[in-house]
């Protein structure tokens, strides 16, 4: 339950009359439109409480009659308020509080039209009966009429079917809006529907601010705008396993999903970062580049691992979260897991692989310098650390 907007989880939407046109009209079309929804997949429920087929008296006021016994029709319908609606007279004080005075008829009064004769208007210091002013006419019609936007407007509400998110709801309320209402009708969306609409139209720039920003300090770190390439482009094989574990486990992309997309994007970045910084300054110090990208996996293997698993042995209650709040806990948990877990075994291997082409290019483009001093022993130092590495395997097996 979200407070301010309810605590189920329906939609919401009024539909719009734009062109100011007939309110039976407008029923008919209000009525088609909600037909059609109920008959989308997406949808398990579409009604409207609108009616326009609510018994109705109409009160119309003869001006030639008010004209002729010198009185204005606005005081026929003042009068006619006053006792039948009630009107506000004026407060007073008693026991310490303020009390409202209201003026109306004692409901034995008004009870049906022949009370009318009862109700009577000053004119010119006599008294005459109201019902000699108006006639009433027994008709149908909206008990109220609602205006959203400034446009006559019915509401309309739902429930998304069982295995739909509101996501989908909401594209299937646009299609049907598209293929069935006529021209000059429209609609908007409401309470919490509305929010959500409005909020993931900026999903998308969110994501394109933070892979922007992490291309721009990369870009400042490593003096270049091709290496930063291997890590924006090593980014998208993480995020897939968050979707990835998100389907295994039943869940829809929510927003706490996407929120657990842009704290990976963060670690992913890190993991690969290291990658790329132990590859460049092996690169600087003489090694190829095949030779500087398998160095800098298997010297920061250690440390990612540890980092992954930490992160990822954290996050085990949130996926598993049972009560309150257990959807939003497990769509967290869930995404940012499987976007570590799958994010390290695919980094270790891609990277190396991306840096090796963009590192390239960045050399074609412009050349490195080389550090003068003692490259040898840089090189001969690392192959030795490769060796040893594969005689302590070879021990083991």
């Amino acid at each position: 339950m979200i407070s301010g907007y309810g605590s189920g989880n329906g939609f919401e939407l009024y539909l719009l009359d734009r062109s100011g046109g007939d309110l039976s009209t407008f029923f008919d079309v209000a009525q088609n439109y909600i037909g059609k929804l109920r008959e989308r997949p997406e949808i398990s429920a579409a009604f409207s409480s609108y009616n326009i087929n609510y018994p109705q008296y109409q009160v119309d006021v003869d001006a030639v009659k008010c004209k002729r016994a010198g009185i204005s029709p606005t005081e026929v319908l003042s009068t006619l308020a006053g006792y039948y609606g009630g009107i506000y007279a004026s407060n007073f004080n008693r026991f310490s509080k303020v009390y409202r005075v209201m003026v109306q008829a004692s409901p034995d009064y008004r009870l049906d039209p022949e009370s009318l004769n009862n109700i009577f208007v000053r004119i010119n210091g006599e008294m005459a009966p109201i019902s000699q002013f108006i006639t009433l006419t027994k008709v149908y019609g909206s008990e109220t009429m609602n205006r959203y936007n400034l446009f006559s407007s019915i509401a309309v509400s739902g429930l998304p079917a069982e295995g739909y998110s509101s996501g989908d709801v909401i594209t299937a309320i646009r299609e049907v809006a598209d293929q069935q209402l006529p021209r000059g009708y429209g609609y908007d969306f409401g309470g919490i529907t509305r929010e959500e609409n409005q909020s993931s139209n900026t999903t998308v720039i969110i994501f394109a601010i933070c892979i922007l920003l992490t291309y721009l300090i990369l870009s400042g770190l490593y003096e270049s705008f091709m290496i930063p390439m291997a890590v924006i482009f090593s980014i998208p094989f993480g995020l897939a396993g968050s979707f990835i574990f998100a389907k295994i486990m039943g869940l829809e992309n929510n927003i706490y999903l996407q929120t657990g997309l842009i704290m990976l994007i963060g670690l992913l970045s890190k993991t690969a970062i290291l990658l790329t910084e132990y590859a460049v300054d092996r690169r600087h110090s003489g090694m190829t580049l095949s030779q500087s990208a398998v160095a800098s996996a298997k010297a920061r293997l250690r440390p990612i691992l540890m980092t992954a698993l930490t992160m990822i042995f954290g996050l085990l209650p949130l996926m598993f979260a049972t009560g309150v709040g257990a959807n939003g806990n497990s769509s967290l948990g869930t995404g940012a897991i499987g976007g570590m877990i799958i994010g390290t075994i695919a980094l270790l291997f891609i990277v190396p692989s991306l840096y090796i082409n963009f590192e390239y290019f960045q050399e074609k483009i412009k050349p490195i310098k080389k550090k003068k001093k003692a490259p040898d022993n840089m090189i001969k130092k690392e192959m030795k650390q490769l060796e040893e590495v594969k005689v302590s395997e070879l021990k083991v097996r």
